[in-house]
């Protein structure tokens, strides 16, 4: 798909992301080399992962497979133009394999500046990973499930007629209540199970940190929206939206990490606000991330009303993420929005 006149609307993309150097073959073909892309892999190098956190490689889509890197970036240079190159597989000293995608940044002469490791599930700092499995078809496919936001199984939603009903009874056309389009019909579920790490591990809202009656469990990028009485996040408006991952705390808002989890992705004609645990939460948004991980005669069904205003608003309403390093940040949510 090309360049879309839509694409220079959507936010950055936050991915965690490991340096090449982080990632060296210790044995095989390739031995002392850091990782580099599909075209100079060799199949059963063995990698080590060395310690150190991830960094966030921030970015802004320009197509499903390029994208730019926004300002707000922590690793590359801001600008240069990053190429999704392909998705691996590695298995681990226990037998278990997980797969990693393999984005490519460039200057503009087309010169390679470097090459990160976007892990879909933990890598173990100091274990060997051996290479099974190169792929170049599937990349853009992997890439939008982590940008699609998603519920997971057992929440429940809020239907017109009142009633909460776990999203994995919903079906599509069933109306939902919306908070600012009425009610709306589903045209679309998606439905997915990963294992519960990496970029899919989900995180917990417990009961009642957000005056939610059970527990909410979301996808990381997943956007709540939050109505400041006052604006003790000095986003300059009232109301906000703000990605679950920014509100852990380790206590009432944490990471779940181990085993696997089933995601549910809900989609109506446009970008909506619905109701889940009670929670005002964002549905899914087809645009140029999330597209491929949609069927063909879905994205052509919906892809005028699904990319319309209504979408380009709510993402004018994220909180940047400057604003949100306060280690407080959850207590002046509260705050601000209790008034």
């Amino acid at each position: 798909m090309g360049n879309s006149p839509r694409a220079t609307s959507l936010p950055p993309q936050s991915l965690p992301v490991f340096r090449s150097e982080q990632f060296i073959v210790v044995s095989g073909a390739n031995i002392g080399d850091t990782l580099s892309f599909a075209e100079d892999l060799a199949l059963d190098d063995v990698y080590c992962l060395e310690k150190g956190a991830p960094a966030r490689l921030s970015i802004l889509p320009e197509t499903r497979s390029k994208a730019r890197i926004a300002p707000d970036t922590e690793v590359g240079l801001a600008g240069n133009l990053t190429v999704l190159d392909s998705c691996i597989t590695l298995m681990s000293p226990r037998g278990d394999t997980t797969e990693a995608l393999i984005l490519v940044e460039l200057d503009d002469e087309m010169d390679v500046q470097e090459v990160y490791l976007l892990p879909l599930a933990r890598l173990v700092p100091g274990d060997d990973y051996t290479l099974v499995g190169i792929s170049t078809d599937d990349a853009a496919q992997k890439l939008a499930q982590v940008a699609c936001v998603a519920f997971s199984r057992g929440t429940h939603i809020t239907l017109a007629s009142g009633r909460q009903t776990p999203i994995e009874e919903l079906q599509v056309g069933d109306r939902v209540l919306t908070r600012d389009c009425g009610v709306q019909q589903i045209r679309w579920i998606g439905q997915t199970t990963v294992r519960a790490a990496g970029a899919f591990a989900p995180i917990v809202i417990t009961a009642g940190t957000l005056n939610n009656e059970h527990d909410l469990v979301v996808s990381p990028e997943h956007r709540l929206f939050i109505y400041q009485r006052q604006d003790h996040l000095g986003a300059g408006r009232s109301e906000v939206l703000i990605k679950a991952r920014h509100l852990v705390n380790g206590d009432t808002i944490y990471w779940r990490e181990g085993g696997f989890v089933d995601y549910f992705q809900l989609l109506f004609d446009e970008h909506q606000i619905i109701y889940a645990e009670g929670i005002a939460a964002e549905t899914l948004l087809l645009d140029l991330r999330t597209e491929a991980a949609l069927p063909d005669d879905v994205i052509q069904s919906v892809a005028d009303s699904a990319l319309g205003e209504a979408g380009l608003t709510s993402q004018s309403l994220e909180v940047p993420e400057s604003l949100l390093q306060s280690p407080d940040i959850l207590k002046r949510i509260r705050s601000a929005s209790s008034g």
